[in-house]
Order: structure tokens, then sequence, then C-alpha cells
């Protein structure tokens, strides 16, 4: 049935793109596999392990077609930490229990949550994971001796100033080859992966010059084995379950934000539409099956899957394909792999950080000098101080306040009088408005909610002190209403009611509205008090005045006002003659 669904329509010529597609991707994701899995403090071959585990059932099992899984930088710091803290045996029982967690969340359908996330705290916490990732790279790029590889950002960079004078010159020098290929390949000839021709070349050079003199991938953690592991179950128990939970909920919610930021920009590139939840449910299970031969926790990787796509892949073959190349490489060529030099894959890592570190998009935010820029920082500067953890919950903790306080702002609270001009009802300044005595009016502007309820009860304060016997609530462009503005309403009610005055309400309409009708409020105020509008709820007010309050004045408020300020006439106190108004 999954089959059917997501390769409808196949025929040669997609799968001959597919071939050519998943080929590049996959020589593109070897280097990128041993370097991230380095990077996070585990074997090079398990960054493999990943590539073809991961990749596979996520290019099978997923909502994208275009999407490509396997570790990612965004993974770095996250693994790097739990490796520090737990190792890597409870890294694998966090994987599989981030898993799950991705399992559930596609199978409750939270996939559309990702639109949620402001962007500025996506840019800062990307933009902090490529600091750290750059950052970690400098030692090997500079081939420092006894360096140890800290948590904090700040402990990082002072084991490197304390070992700066081991620089080994040989190490620079690959290391620079390696970079000057990636760039000159990515200019000049983008059609052959940078990274793994600076790879080759930079290793080349390094056997034959330099042969001894830069630790390798061999020196460093052994012969990569060419094969796949067996299946072996992790030992698990129930204080490792409570213990590892933090970390695996963290690499959940990592994993789900950049699978479906990644599924969303394959969709931009190939004009289709992914399936958020099915996503999370194939990056789930792909999570739960990789740790069981021994894989790190994988995501969609945006480079990767825009690579796919540029390329021609057409399908999920394409992914497919991807993770058979890898596997096919580490079963004949690992080996070779011992001669690699950790300075050619310092240069990959930091080039993956330049790209990946949305400079662009972070500059344009900060220029902004708004709350946004606010949220930026704060995320970015966590992220590289302290976790990203706590980055990204202050972050969104900050932007919901931030964004609270301006929606506070938007409502508006303006006193209202008829224009005789225009025969509208416009809000008018205090000082120039003919105010009358006994009715008031107010127009409520925009969303009356927890954030703008002092707005409302200020903007009408000193008009309720001055105790009309009328007032009159235009609700007509309330944009939404929670329980704390219903309350604020029931508020002024209840004072209007105490003050022996009476409180009315025009234009109220759709959810605003449901919300005092299921409060008990609209049945309180009755419906004769409610009205369509504002016009109809004048004339109400005006009904209901008290006429004698009128007699002589000079300043009109309404167009009744010149006929119900006449003088009382003798017929009038004798009551055969009415006023009629």
């Amino acid at each position: 049935m999954i089959a059917m669904e997501r390769f409808q329509g196949y025929n040669l010529d997609r799968l001959r793109r597919d071939l050519i597609a998943g080929l590049i991707v996959g020589i593109v994701a070897i280097p990128l596999g041993m370097a991230f899995a380095i990077a996070s403090g585990v074997r090079p071959e398990y960054g493999l392990y990943t590539v073809i585990i991961a990749g596979f059932l996520v290019s099978l099992l997923g909502g994208s077609k275009y999407q490509i899984a396997g570790p990612t930088g965004a993974f770095v710091p996250i693994l790097f930490g739990v490796v520090m803290q737990y190792g890597y045996e409870n890294l694998l029982i966090a994987g599989l229990m981030a898993g799950v967690m991705l399992v559930l969340m596609g199978v409750f359908k939270l996939g559309s949550l990702i639109q949620y996330i402001p962007r500025p705290v996506t840019i800062g916490f990307t933009a902090g994971i490529a600091v750290i990732i750059f950052s970690g790279q400098i030692a090997n790029f500079l081939g420092l001796k006894n360096v140890k590889k800290r948590e904090a950002f700040h402990e990082n960079m002072r084991e490197i100033g304390m070992h700066i004078e081991t620089v080994n010159w040989f190490s620079v020098i690959t290391a620079l080859i390696c970079l000057s290929v990636i760039l000159l390949a990515t200019r000049f000839v983008p059609k052959i992966p940078g990274a793994l021709l600076g790879l080759i070349v930079s290793s080349l050079v390094a056997i034959l010059f330099f042969s001894g003199k830069v630790d390798t991938i061999g020196s460093t953690y052994g012969a990569i084995p060419n094969q796949l592991p067996e299946l072996k179950f992790p030992t698990i128990t129930w204080e490792k379950l409570v213990s590892l939970l933090p970390p695996a909920l963290v690499i959940a919610m990592l994993g789900g934000i950049e699978s479906l930021l990644s599924a969303l920009v394959a969709d931009r590139m190939a004009g289709s539409k992914h399936n958020s939840n099915k996503e999370l449910i194939g990056q789930g299970i792909a999570n739960i099956v990789t740790p069981l031969f021994g894989g790190i926790p994988a995501t969609g990787a945006i480079a990767r899957t825009a690579t796919n796509i540029k390329n021609g892949g057409a399908s999920p073959v394409s992914g497919l394909v991807h993770s058979i190349v890898v596997l096919l490489v580490l079963l004949v060529f690992a080996p070779y792999a011992f001669h690699i030099p950790l300075a050619s894959l310092a240069p990959i890592l930091m080039f993956v950080a330049w790209n990946m570190s949305e400079r662009k998009e972070f500059m344009h935010v900060l220029k902004t000098k708004t709350s946004d820029s606010v949220v930026l920082v704060v995320t970015f500067a966590l992220t590289v101080l302290a976790d990203l953890t706590i980055a990204v919950g202050v972050g969104l903790v900050l932007a919901a306040v931030l964004f609270i306080k301006r929606m506070g702002r938007v409502l508006t609270v303006a006193k209202a009088l008829p224009d005789p001009e225009d025969k509208l009802v416009k809000p008018i300044a205090a000082e120039k408005a003919n105010a009358c005595p006994q009715v008031s009016m107010f127009t409520i502007d925009g969303p009356l909610f927890f954030g703008s309820t002092q707005v409302f009860k200020e903007s009408i304060a000193e008009t309720l002190a001055s105790r009309p016997y009328l007032l009159l609530l235009r609700m007509g462009k309330v944009s939404y209403l929670d329980t704390s503005g219903e309350a604020a309403i029931a508020e002024v009610f209840e004072q209007m009611q105490k003050q022996g005055g009476m409180l009315l309400i025009s234009g109220i309409r759709g959810q605003a509205k449901e919300v005092l009708e299921a409060s008990g409020l609209f049945q309180k105020l009755g419906e004769q008090h409610v009205f369509k509008r504002t016009g109809k709820a004048i004339d109400y007010a005006i009904s209901r005045i008290d006429v004698d309050r009128c007699r002589g004045r000079r300043q009109f408020t309404f167009s009744e006002c010149a006929n119900l300020s006449k003088p009382v006439t003798k017929t009038e106190k004798t009551g055969k003659e009415l006023l009629s108004y």
C-alpha cells in the first residue's frame, strides 16, 4: 500500500533520474556522515550506518518524495553533549526514545505545529549551531595536540588557546588544500561534490607527502569495519528512561523541526507538497531502527535534499539509491578510510557550518531593530553559550511574551461620537467632543484578550467614573475575544448596574459573540441591549435618557439633541402635549 502511494506513475525516465541523483547524493553523504559522527563524539562508521539505515527508511516511509535523511550538523552539539554526559550506549537509547516520540507526534497530527515556531528562533539556533560546529573543528584544522573536547563553548575555546603552540603545520596545509578544492569545485564544477573531491585530493597529498605526520581516522579510531553491525537491542532500564527523557525530547523536537523545514524547502524547490505527519512517523521509525544497528539520531538533511532535487531526483527511489551507494562504498572501500586525515574532514564541516549559518537572514532580522531582533540575539547567544534546549525554550517564551505585548498595543479603544457631516460614528478626541452627559460611546478595534484588557479598562475608566446612564460599546471591529476580555466586559456591566446605568453593545459578531453567549454574559445583558447596528443602539439609548437633563443645553451630540433641549411648554406641564423624538 505504501509503495503504491509513493511510487504511483513511476517509469524508466524517473528511474534514470533517480539513479543519477541517488549516486551523487550518496557520494556527498559519505564524508558528511563520517564527519558528523566524529564531531558528535562517536566513531566515524556510526555516521555511515545512520546514512544507510535511516536514509533508506525515511525515503521509504516518510511524507516527502525528495527527503534525504541522515546525520546533520544541527544534531552535533546535542549528540556530543549526550555522549559526554551519558555515553554512546545511552545515546542509542535516547535516539530510540526520540524515535518513539516522533511517531507519536505524527500519530497525533502535530506536524502542523512547525508553523508556530517563530523564524527568529529557528535562525538564531541554526546560526548558533553553525558557530559551535565551526569552532569545534578548529583543533583538527590546526592539528592541535592533547585538546580535550568540552561541552561548553567557552571551555573549548580556552582549550584551543591553551594548546595553540602545538599547531601541526602539516595538518594546516592538508586542511587548506581540502578547503581550496571545495571552494574551487563549488564555483567551477558544481556538479561534482566538492566535499568528496576535497577529501580525496587532500588525503592523497597527506598520504604521499605527510605520511605519519598528521592524525588520521585510523590513528585515532582504528579501522572501519566493511560491514553493517549485527542487530543489537540496548539494555534499557526504567532509571535510564527517566534520566534520558530530557535529551530524548530535545532530539525529537529538533529532529522534527529540521525534518519538516527540509520538507518545506523541498516543496518550494520541486513544487510538491509533503505530508507533515507522515514525515514525522517515517523519521520516528527510522530513529527507532537505526540505534539497533549502532547508528546515531538522524533527521532530514536540507543540503542533501536540495542536492537531490537539483540533480533530477524524481521520487523516493533516489533516497533509497543514495543509501545503497553508501552501503556499497562501506562494503568495498571501508579499509581505505583508515588513511583519511582528520584535517581533511575539518574544512568539510566548516564549509557546512558556513552554509547553514543563515548569515543573510540573520543580518536582515538584526537590521530591523524590532523585538524579533531581540529574540534572534537571545536564542543565538544561549545556543552558543548554554545549550539548545535552553535557547529554544527561552526563545519561544520571549517571542510569545513580546508578541502578546505587541498585540496588546494593537487594541484601540476610542471615544466615539456621530459626525453630523457624513452621518457616521467616528472616534473623536475627548477634548473636542461635545460629550453627552448621559450616553457615552466607545469604538473597540482589535483583539480583546488577556494582553489587552488593561488598555480597555484604562481607556474607559474616566468615563465610567463620570457615571453615565448609558454606555455603548461598538464591538464590530473586535477580531478576537477570550475569557479575559469577556471578564473585562462583565466588570463594566456590573459597574454600570451598581451605578444604576445600562450597558449596550452593538456590532458584535462571530467568535466574539460566541464567547459572550457561551459565558452567559449575553443573556445577562439581555438581548434587547445587544444590537447589530450602532444606529439602532443610539435610537434605543436616546429613548431611555432623562429628557429633563437635556433642557437648555446648547452643545448637541446627536441630531435629536436640538429637539430635546427645547424649553418645557405649558401643554407639556399639563401633559396634554407630548414631546416627539
